[in-house]
């Protein structure tokens, strides 16, 4: 992979997203990209973070432990997440576990290959900053879909998180074939209410469901439901 690859496969949200092709030339020559199977552990919730990873292919899941034993899927990582940048800069204990659910590979950075990229590149720090920033208004908004929509919105609004593209032939489908379980893990709704509400929008056109995937037929009218208050 090369830089301009790299850029073209980072999202808009990744902790990268700014940085200049030097930058990031320097990122790649100095990562080690590692393979992981399907079900392959990537980094555990409570360990220290001593890397720092970039996905380049397949699809990962993050999920953390809460204090109450349950299970919360926080995301679904794709080529172009960045993860584990929580602990690797603030030099704490991981929040969250990784799991490999297709074959994944990732280009992994050790905090001495960083310090040296960091001061190399000066205006690396900053950009950062940016990109740190960004992904907290980006929490926010998912704190505001769990607390401020009802089941309907907030579901719809997790679902369109999930939807693998924008106009493309499969844009309709999710990227991961989920239970109604794990849905409501991702969502913070119970199964019931999982499933209620999607076969309520099965009836009106809206979804359809068939050997576990959820497709969206009619986007426009889920995003309708994810803007309703």
């Amino acid at each position: 992979m090369d830089a301009a690859k790299l850029a073209e496969a980072l999202t808009a949200q990744s902790l990268f997203a700014d940085c200049e092709q030097a930058e990031l030339s320097d990122i790649i020559a100095r990562g080690n990209v590692r393979s992981y199977k399907p079900g392959q552990e990537l980094m555990a919730q409570g360990e220290q973070g001593r890397t720092l990873f970039i996905v380049i292919r397949g699809l990962a899941r993050v999920s953390m432990l809460a204090a109450n034993g349950r299970e919360i899927i926080l995301d679904y990582a794709e080529a172009g997440h960045v993860l584990g940048e929580i602990a690797f800069l603030d030099g704490g204990e991981r929040t969250a576990s990784v799991i490999a659910i297709d074959p994944v590979e990732a280009l992994v950075l050790t905090k001495t290959a960083f310090a040296e990229i960091i001061d190399k590149h000066k205006g690396l720090s900053l950009r950062l900053l940016k990109a740190m920033a960004r992904r907290l208004r980006q929490n926010n908004a998912v704190i505001e879909a769990d607390r401020a929509y009802t089941s309907g919105p907030r579901l719809a609004r997790f679902l369109l998180r999930l939807m693998m593209g924008d106009s493309s032939e499969t844009g309709n489908q999710l990227k991961i074939a989920l239970s109604q379980g794990e849905l409501g893990n991702f969502a913070g709704m119970s199964r019931e209410q999982i499933n209620r509400q999607l076969s309520a929008w099965v009836d009106n056109g809206i979804v359809a469901l068939k050997g576990g995937r959820v497709t969206i037929l009619d986007r426009e009218a889920l995003t309708d439901v994810a803007e309703a208050w």
